[in-house]
């Protein structure tokens, strides 16, 4: 069993981590296509496509309706409409995991610094964390274009990890995806992988995270923090 007692700062992934987005994500996808004339896609569609940032998931809708690879000029035309139609779905029908307040309330009061690392664009990050109530809990919050480089480029972490003065055996990062175990890693620090979010199909086991948690809340007994501990 994976050793987190020398954790101090838990950096935590956004879509399919803390929030299921894609309801939404997919709603400004088939806006967009829609707007060009294209076929649209479903949610499961798009659920395989999300990870890599806005522009990589339009790439992605964009060559699946054309059945073809997408040109740059026509992705560059497509961006601005995509980002106008999120803005209007944002949160519309997006939703927290379960326990995923509970387990930042625990955390928090246990004295770990949190952060948010996700390559969503920080524009949507920041609106989002507030209509979900979650942006009192982070001190740090990194998008996708807040920096020359986002995961799975380790620059994210190394960034937190200068910071905030910590050690890479310091921080923690949980997230779904095989880019949160490959940014981890290079980064040098220790990952969970969670199972219930968007990892293009495949098991999170296989990025060899150092743990791996079905449900969000079994991210606090790993950190050795329960409702429990919390009253003693």
């Amino acid at each position: 069993m994976a050793d987190f007692r020398q954790i101090k700062a838990i950096a935590f992934d956004l879509d399919g981590t803390l929030i299921d987005s894609v309801p939404d994500l997919a709603a400004a996808v088939n806006a967009t296509l829609q707007e060009l004339d294209l076929p649209l896609t479903t949610a499961e569609q798009a659920r395989s496509w999300v990870g890599n940032g806005a522009e990589m998931l339009m790439r992605r809708a964009l060559s699946f309706a054309l059945g073809t690879d997408v040109s740059e000029a026509k992705l560059a035309a497509s961006m601005p409409r995509f980002m106008h139609f999120y803005k209007q779905h944002l949160q519309q029908h997006s939703r927290l995991y379960d326990d995923v307040i509970l387990v930042l309330k625990q955390l928090s009061a246990a004295g770990f610094k949190l952060a948010v690392v996700t390559n969503k664009p920080y524009e949507f990050t920041i609106p989002l964390l507030k209509a979900f109530k979650l942006d009192s809990y982070f001190s740090i919050v990194l998008g996708g274009d807040s920096l020359a480089k986002m995961k799975p480029d380790p620059l994210p972490l190394a960034h937190i990890l200068q910071q905030w003065q910590l050690t890479p055996a310091q921080l923690l990062m949980v997230g779904d995806s095989k880019n949160d175990i490959l940014a981890a890693k290079a980064a040098g620090i220790a990952s969970i992988g969670l199972t219930y979010g968007y990892n293009y199909g495949e098991d999170i086991a296989l990025s060899s995270p150092a743990a791996v948690c079905e449900q969000f809340n079994e991210i606090s007994a790993l950190m050795n923090v329960t409702a429990e501990s919390m009253e003693q």
